[in-house]
This record gives C-alpha cells, structure tokens and sequence, in this order.
C-alpha cells in the first residue's frame, strides 16, 4: 500500500518489503498513478534496499518498468558505503536529447517539410544496426571515449560554441578505454553519426506557446519559430559495455555479500575494483553518446542550409538521461558528494549551480522534455525546488504505457502514419513497425506528466514544441 503525503507526491513506505532502508517517493498525479504498473512500485522499493541510498528511493511521472531500476527513477548514495549499479543507468548508457533554435519562422518551413524530412533520412542513418557515413580507426574512437563532443568540434562537426550548452560540456571526467571490450569497441566504430531505433528520433518542431517571455527570450525561443530535437543515444557501444560489466557486476555481488532482492539490481561496492572500472567505461559510452549526437546535429544544419542558405541552428541545450554522476548536494546541511544514478531522468539545477552553463546560470539549466511522436515536447527551466526534491532531477518524457509487443498487435505502422498525415505531420521509419511499436497512444499524454514537474516547482513550463515531421529509426 502506497500513502498520498502530498498532491502529486506518494511515498511507498519502508514497510512496503522487506530489507528497505528508506522509503519510496513516487512524484505522480493521482491521473498518472492509475497508469503505473504495480511491477514499477516493486522496483521502487527494490531499489530502496540498496546499500547507502541516501533519502529516498524516487520515481518520476513517466516512470514505468525497466532493468532492475523503474525507467524514470533516480537514486543517490553515498560516496563511503554506497554502491554503483548498471540497472540504475540502463543499456543505453547518455540516450538523451539535444534541441537546435533557428532563426526559422514557420511559415518559410512548412512548405518544404516533406523533402527535408526525406533528406534528413537520408543524411542521418537511423535502424538497427545502421552503419554511419562517417568512418573512424580504432584510435578516433579511444579518442572518442575520452572527449566526447570535444572530439568531434575537433574534427569539423559543430562549433566550440556547442560544447558550452551541453551536460558536462559535452565530456564526462574519468573515462578509462582500457575497461571498453573488444566487441564493444566493434559494435561502436560503424555507428558513430547514427540515430538507432527504438524511441530514437529527429524532429522538425514548431514553437506553438510561450509560458514564460522571459526565460524564453533567454533561451532564444519564440512563438512560430522552428526548433529541431534529436534524441539517441551511445548505440551498440553503449549496449555492449552495460552488457559486458553487468556480467562481472553481477559476480560481484556474491564477493561482496550484498543482499538484493533482484539479481538485475547487481551492483559493487563505491571504490571496488568493479565499480571503478564499470564508471571508467559508462563514462567512454556517455562520451560517446554526446560525440554522436554532435555529428548529427551538423548534418541536420547542413540540410537545412542547403535549402535556406541563410538558416542558423544554435544548440539550446543537451542533456543525458541514462547517466551515474559524481555530485554534491546538500544533505543535513551540509555538501557531500554522491553519487546520483538517473534512468530515464533529466537533471533539473536551479540557479547559481557551477553546472548550468554561464548562459543561463542565473536562470537554471534548460530541461527538455520530449514528447512521444507526434505529441508535444517541453522546454522547462531547473530550479533549487528540484535540488530538494529529486536531487535536481526531472523525468526525460511521456513513458510507456503498453509494450512494444502489445503495441504491434494493437496499431499498424500504415494506420500510424496516416493518423499522424491527417495532423500535418510527415513521418518517415526504416520499417513500419516501428511506427506502430512508438504510436502516441503506447506513452502517458507528455503535457499531464509535464505538468506533474511544473507544479511541484522541479522545473517550470518555458515553451511547447509541436512536430511537424519526424525521422525515425
């Protein structure tokens, strides 16, 4: 049983299971709770038995069943006696998103929609197992590893203005190529400046309204202007390197003697030789992720020059939503350093903290939320409100309500894509499934659980994008 202690917020208490060592708190509208799966209120209070959990164990409003942590949860531990997890981070390690602003008004767009869609296919590989235009020896990709976005803007993809509006600029510390397997670095060679599948996207998007003028004008946002979103990931890479450390992780547990409940909770120690080698790698993968979407983001303003030669994409912002990060949050008072696992989370920083780039650091950091296809994406800003709650976090979009196998035999790709037609909406997937497995109605409506954020104060409403067309995996 599960206890309302606030609107939109209720705590799975301690006495939930057995072996918890703090409470679950599940921040949902009493709508949103009816659409959470019992399944994703087990995994919460899974996750609160874990060694060292500071505060609570935390589900956000998307949040649905995952690999041992819920998609949509965030948990911290402490540094001295806490443990690192890879179902707290997911498969695919820095899946997360990056919106480009453009001096492009609507109207001038909407007419050529179509082809640039079609282009857009075709200059950003997208599907499983897509192979890239881009080709890199085994030392790019180390390079990769260590740098991230900084690699790329090296190499001629995006400008070192870029770098500054994104997470961690765009290159996570402590990265270590040496814990990337060989297979790993095979799966992530060919596929560097790839989409992938899934949820994956890149999307055409409208500026339909403006919730706040002056945040807005801060992030270079206005009504009937024409914004791009692209949301992937770190790719086999990052699959392959979550794959290859939750086997050794998962002995760990046994070496270690740690009790859970769930043998996908396999986690080590903070400072053991598995956990550090485990953060060296999800770091090469975060890295990775960032480099990826850079080198998608100048072949999406190539694009969009080549029909409007006077056309500027600026990055807004780019932020990680499957990431472990070494943190400092104030806990009785006083600093420590934590660490903070988000699956399927967006970080959310108030004001003033040394992490939101100096653009907007008066401000809070942008939190961009995106919709499922063909439904609305959110730009909200971060506020302290988040650094009390939720350890600056905030949910990264809708969240599943239905399988992907229950969604292609209850949709067609064809029914789909003519639905989303009628709205004005041009759609384009390397297969029709796809369309049916990602449908609208598989995912919670993105405004409900955007509102969830908003009203808590984690983060508040600055602007609401709507598709125009989409390219999917």
């Amino acid at each position: 049983m599960i206890n309302k202690v606030d609107n939109n917020v209720y705590e799975v208490p301690i006495g939930y299971r057995p072996g918890m060592r703090v409470p679950g708190r599940i921040f949902v509208s009493e709508e949103l709770l009816k659409m959470v799966e019992p399944g994703t209120i087990d995994q919460v209070a899974n996750v609160a038995t874990l060694p060292g959990i500071v505060k609570y164990s935390m589900a956000l409003p998307d949040a649905h069943l995952g690999y041992g942590f819920p998609i949509g949860g965030v948990a911290a531990f402490h540094e001295n006696g806490g443990i690192i997890s890879p179902g707290g981070v997911g498969f695919d390690i820095n899946c997360g998103v990056r919106l480009l602003y453009s001096n492009l008004e609507a109207r001038s767009v909407q007419p050529l929609i179509s082809t640039l869609i079609d282009d857009l296919f075709q200059a950003v590989p997208s599907g499983v197992g897509a192979t890239s235009r881009l080709h890199v020896s085994d030392h790019e990709l180390t390079e990769t590893f260590i740098h991230g976005a900084k690699w790329a803007v090296e190499q001629g993809y995006g400008v070192e203005a870029d770098i500054e509006h994104c997470e961690e600029n765009g290159s996570m510390a402590g990265a270590d190529p040496a814990q990337v397997s060989i297979k790993a670095r095979k799966r992530g060679r060919p596929q560097l400046g790839t989409l992938g599948s899934g949820n994956h996207f890149l999307e055409i998007q409208k500026v339909e309204e403006i919730f706040d003028q002056t945040i807005a004008k801060r992030f270079g946002l206005f009504k009937g202007q024409i914004t791009v979103m692209i949301h992937c990931g770190s790719r086999g890479a990052g699959h392959q390197i979550c794959t290859d450390h939750l086997e050794v992780i998962s002995r760990a547990v046994h070496k270690y003697k740690i009790d859970i409940p769930d043998k996908q909770l396999s986690c080590a120690p903070i400072g053991s030789p598995e956990a550090k080698n485990y953060f060296g790698a999800m770091v090469c993968a975060a890295n990775y992720a960032w480099s990826n979407r850079h080198i998608i983001a100048h072949w999406t303003r190539e694009v969009f020059e080549k029909y409007f030669n006077y056309a500027k994409l600026d990055l807004l912002y780019d932020v990680a939503h499957n990431v472990a990060k070494i943190e400092e949050h104030k806990l009785n008072d006083k600093l420590e350093r934590l660490y903070v696992h988000r699956k399927g989370a967006t970080r959310a920083f108030g004001p003033g903290r040394i992490e939101v780039p100096a653009a907007y650091r008066d401000l809070g950091q942008p939190v961009l939320i995106p919709g499922s296809m063909g439904t609305p994406s959110y730009v909200l800003c971060g506020s302290d409100k988040a650094l009390e709650l939720t350890f600056g976090s905030a949910c990264h979009g809708a969240g599943r309500i239905m399988s992907r196998t229950r969604a292609k035999k209850t949709y067609t790709g064809q029914d789909v894509k003519a639905a989303l037609s009628g709205k004005g909406i041009k759609v384009k997937a390397t297969h029709p499934a796809m369309l049916a497995e990602e449908a609208p109605q598989v995912y919670k409506p993105s405004d409900k659980v955007v509102e969830v954020v908003h009203n808590l104060g984690i983060a508040t409403k600055v602007a609401k994008l709507v598709p125009l067309g989409v390219s999917k995996g």
